[in-house]
């Protein structure tokens, strides 16, 4: 299976606070989180891909040594993911996840993700509702009905954790509707933009897996950061 990381944009909401740094290269007990990220997947016998365009210097320094292919989107600042995601198409063949690569998840995680046998499946936490960056409303089989940022409080059945896997027997779908969407030219659009344009008229169920509880943070904001600090903080204080 192969992962494809998304590490090209900018970030420009925690920007202010880390000077002009990839906030995938951020510092976790003295490694880059995309480092960390690579090494659990590698360690999944997984061949991972990364997409770079902000400061590609930086990804490329943090992941030294690291068996990694590469892709480049050279609009990243006039683009989304969902642009970044395209320039690396040619890899959207057989079993695929694809993953925000500023997203902290434990390796448990992973692996529940790639043991699903479902034809596609996003990870989900459904412990937060009140607060959070995106979320979903999901039937009572976890498949998903709306979606959304501002999505109403009692409308959330969860949120979105960043990280979707993608199997071989959906990946041809998959992918011609990202082509389409890019011949549309809506190049501004998230990736996961592909997935939830098949829930709009309900043309193919997009599933989800909960993480039960395991530690995870996307880091939008400074908060989420110092919240992964604390958390690797408390294992080494407990000798884990």
């Amino acid at each position: 299976m192969k992962a494809i990381l998304l590490a090209a944009g900018v970030g420009n909401r925690i920007s202010r606070m880390i000077e002009s740094v990839p906030k995938s290269t951020l510092p976790i007990n003295d490694k880059p989180l995309i480092r960390i990220t690579v090494e659990k997947l590698i360690k999944l016998h997984m061949e991972v891909v990364v997409v770079v365009g902000y400061q590609r210097e930086k990804i490329y320094e943090a992941l030294e040594g690291l068996d990694v292919a590469y892709y480049a989107n050279p609009f990243y600042d006039i683009t989304n993911s969902i642009a970044s995601l395209w320039f690396a198409r040619e890899e959207l063949m057989g079993d695929v996840m694809i993953m925000n690569a500023d997203v902290f998840v434990s390796e448990t995680i992973l692996q529940n993700i790639l043991a699903d046998e479902r034809d596609n499946v996003m990870a989900i936490d459904v412990t937060r509702t009140k607060t959070g960056d995106y979320f979903f409303t999901t039937t009572d089989g976890g498949v998903i009905r709306k979606y959304g940022k501002d999505l109403p409080l009692r409308e959330r059945s969860c949120e979105y954790v960043g990280i979707a896997k993608i199997s071989s027997r959906f990946t041809e779908q998959f992918r011609e509707r990202l082509e389409s969407l890019i011949d549309r030219q809506e190049y501004r659009l998230w990736w996961e933009n592909v997935l939830y344009s098949f829930t709009d008229k309900k043309e193919h169920p997009i599933y989800t897996i909960d993480v039960k509880n395991e530690f995870w943070s996307e880091i939008d904001y400074f908060d989420d950061y110092e919240r992964i600090l604390n958390y690797i903080s408390g294992e080494l204080s407990n000798g884990e």
